[in-house]
């Protein structure tokens, strides 16, 4: 088992995990460290704790409306969308076809 030990803001946390996971939790406490100076000010200095679920209720946002981005435009998805485009026409001009015949 490691441990990690993470700085949000003034605090310092050790935490363990499973090894290899050190790595992820570091990022994880760098996303919540990133958010926390704008949740502490949310919270009008309510407390640690408000301060953390406002941060946390951030975050949780974020990640929200990253969810509900569009994906972004890829070389494979024009390629997809220009090859769903011309099968559409070639089965409109199939249907035309069957209909003068």
């Amino acid at each position: 088992m490691a441990v990690v030990t993470l700085r949000i803001g003034d605090s310092v946390h050790d935490l363990a995990c499973r090894d290899g996971g050190e790595a992820r939790l570091e990022q994880a406490g760098a996303i919540v460290d990133e958010f926390w100076d704008k949740g502490r000010a949310a919270s009008g200095g309510a407390g640690g704790q408000r301060a953390m679920l406002l941060t946390a209720l951030m975050i949780a946002d974020a990640l929200i409306e990253a969810r509900e981005a569009p994906p972004p435009e890829t070389p494979e998805s024009r390629l997809l969308d220009a090859l769903a485009t011309r099968l559409e026409t070639l089965a409109s001009d199939l249907e035309e076809e069957g209909a003068s015949a």
